[in-house]
């Protein structure tokens, strides 16, 4: 039975991506930090503790496997220091490579991020011949991931490892134990007045990217990279799905780019002050743009699913019903 390692294992995807791997029936080793909780349990998952950014770690966590998924990553989006992304991202991921080469592992799925490549309108959204664009390029977390990216491609080709790397877009849906990107959700649950960024975004169930995850095991091809992607809406678009969904009916307001600049540039000063925000220019330039992508090459080699946005937003929201004490949707 072919065994998988799984960094990252506590983390939104790689919950997913795990339970997916044991219904098709592989083994699957889910490496986490000691500090951290796997909150699956199954005869065919072993916790692994340890650090990616460890070398002997990372080493031992490889022993057996045929397959890595290298999803283990800081994304982060209020640390202003660089070498924060550099030590976990790109460290990481160079411990990763020589984990593959020493114990000669048939392939790795490296999990990178859509905002790599350019970004597009709706009408031509971005793919994955688009290089990166501003203001992605003055991100810490993109950045990082492009040169972990470029990384993993340049050291495993023609060495006997295979690597395909798949990009997600923005990840909705259940299992958010940690509340990551479903504070999308969460922020607007029991809301009358609803303000919201002018820009918009690529979403995708979680569920979909992790099986593309999975498919990529055998699908993807060596030294390919697949954007795994969905539906284009802007933010308002999607509160009004999610409005449907929730019956309720809140005040829309917009807020102005500029607005969300200036509140970008008092970031910075707290920035400069030593205090992590999310609040920066670059981070607010891209939130007033419509970050859009395509998913062609994906839905071809690795039967990407499509599952609607709306059917995201609801088991997101069952399950932090079910799971978190959240303002009241009802």
């Amino acid at each position: 039975m072919t065994r998988v390692l799984v960094t990252g294992a506590n983390s939104f995807l790689a919950g997913n991506a795990i339970t997916g791997l044991l219904r098709r029936g592989y083994m699957v080793r889910g490496m986490l930090r000691k500090t951290s909780r796997l909150m699956i349990q199954h005869s065919n998952l072993e916790h692994f503790y340890g650090n990616i950014t460890d070398e002997k770690d990372v080493m031992e966590a490889a022993k057996g496997c045929e397959i890595i998924i290298h999803i283990a990553a800081i994304t982060d989006q209020s640390i202003a220091d660089y070498c924060m992304y550099e030590k976990v991202n790109i460290g990481g991921t160079r411990n990763i490579i020589k984990a593959s080469l020493a114990n000669k592992v048939r392939k790795v799925v490296y999990v990178s991020t859509a905002n790599v490549f350019g970004y597009g309108t709706k009408d031509v959204p971005g793919d994955e011949t688009r290089p990166m664009k501003p203001p992605f390029t003055g991100s810490g977390y993109a950045v990082s991931k492009a040169e972990a990216q470029q990384l993993i491609m340049k050291e495993l080709r023609g060495s006997g490892t295979a690597v395909t790397v798949v990009n997600p877009t923005f990840m909705i849906g259940p299992y958010d134990h940690k509340i990551s990107s479903n504070r999308i959700i969460l922020r607007a649950a029991g809301r009358r007045i609803l303000f919201i960024p002018p820009g918009g975004k690529n979403f995708i169930h979680v569920r979909d990217a992790a099986a593309g995850i999975c498919n990529a095991i055998e699908h993807g091809n060596d030294g390919e990279s697949y954007i795994l992607a969905n539906e284009n809406l802007t933010y308002k678009e999607f509160y009004l799905k999610m409005s449907v969904i929730t019956k309720q009916n809140p005040i829309f307001i917009t807020i102005p780019k500029y607005l969300l600049l200036l509140a970008g540039l008092a970031g910075e000063i707290a920035r400069s002050a030593g205090i992590n925000t999310e609040l920066c220019i670059t981070n607010m330039k891209i939130i007033s743009l419509g970050n859009y992508y395509c998913a062609g090459k994906a839905l071809v080699f690795l039967n990407l699913p499509q599952t609607p946005t709306e059917k995201a937003i609801e088991e997101a929201i069952s399950w932090f019903r079910n799971n978190h004490p959240v303002p009241t949707f009802s």
